[in-house]
């Protein structure tokens, strides 16, 4: 059986995800060319689907 999360544990890794997020936000503002922004676009598409993931984890707990 699995152990439920602590909520703190949660927090950080949200917070992570949102650094992260960040992060690739200012990339593409200041990126150039279509191969960059097609990469960094599919980086912030993959960290807004761990964060919704975590967030709904967070919720059912």
């Amino acid at each position: 059986m699995v152990e439920p999360r602590s909520t703190q544990s949660y927090d950080r890794e949200i917070a992570i995800i949102r650094e992260n997020i960040r992060q690739l936000m200012e990339q593409a503002a200041a990126s150039s060319g279509a191969a960059n922004e097609d990469l960094i676009a599919d980086r912030i598409a993959d960290q807004e689907a761990r964060l919704a993931l975590l967030l709904k984890q967070q919720a059912a707990e």
